[in-house]
């Protein structure tokens, strides 16, 4: 198999557990693999450099100033964008391949994503296809560059759905799955507070409980059974975290 005019950006960050199987499933048919790494102090490196020699180290700050930093270094003009705990099913390396010996006819192409928590593929609660605008032409995309965090996308031009999966290993354990969530929700917190958000205790709750009824019946995360029940209730967490450090932001004492 030849390899394709599309660059693949992947960002690092102490990832020497998992960024190996990240690359080998795009090496042999991307045509360049760009990696920005954020001051690993592990291996990650030493693993990276054996797949790519187009290594960058980037202090992340923003996620949208250091994704769209990262995107700027392509040499093609098609990126897939992959996280290091994602990988390129044989399916979906497959159907982008096609797409490129043909001729790409749309500016992005959203993927499906199949999520797992430790070996746990989430089938339910909106978690499955769920898919996200993974590759695109760099010229027409860009992330909002001031977010800290989950910024927004703009892209211009039409897009299209792919069939395939990428696999994505989004929580080791549930351990794991906490620790993230308290990190999102401090970024969350400093939005609110930053845009003075208007919320209250009410609200939030009022938030809160319709997020779990959405994901655990509407969306039938209760199919996913004891698993389905916990990412309700992390989504559910996921606004009474962010008020509480909203709350105390707001009543912080000089």
């Amino acid at each position: 198999m030849g390899k394709i005019n599309l660059t693949v950006v992947t960002l690092t960050k102490n990832s020497e557990g998992i960024i190996e199987d990240c690359l080998k499933s795009v090496c042999d048919w991307a045509g360049e693999i760009v990696v920005v790494d954020d001051l690993s102090s592990d291996k990650t490196l030493e693993i990276v450099k054996k797949y790519t020699d187009k290594v960058y180290i980037k202090k992340w700050e923003r996620e949208g100033s250091h994704r769209n930093y990262a995107y700027s270094l392509a040499k093609f003009d098609y990126i897939l964008s992959l996280d290091s705990d994602e990988r390129v099913t044989p399916e979906l390396r497959d159907e982008i391949v096609k797409i490129f010996q043909e001729g790409p006819k749309f500016s992005g192409y959203n993927i499906p994503h199949r999520n797992f928590i430790g070996g746990y593929w989430i089938k339910y609660g909106g978690w499955y296809p769920n898919a996200k605008l993974k590759m695109y032409a760099r010229k027409e995309f860009h992330y909002e560059e001031e977010a800290e965090y989950h910024p927004r996308a703009f892209l211009n031009g039409p897009t299209y759905t792919l069939k395939s999966d990428i696999i994505h290993y989004a929580y080791r354990d549930f351990r794991n799955l906490f620790s993230k969530l308290n990190h999102q929700t401090d970024f969350e917190a400093r939005k609110w507070f930053r845009d003075k958000r208007k919320m209250s205790f009410g609200l939030a709750m009022v938030k809160a409980i319709s997020r779990y009824i959405k994901f655990y019946y509407v969306k039938k995360g209760r199919k996913d059974g004891f698993i389905g029940f916990m990412m309700a209730l992390a989504s559910s967490a996921y606004q009474l975290m962010t008020y509480a450090k909203y709350w105390e932001m707001k009543n912080k004492k000089d």
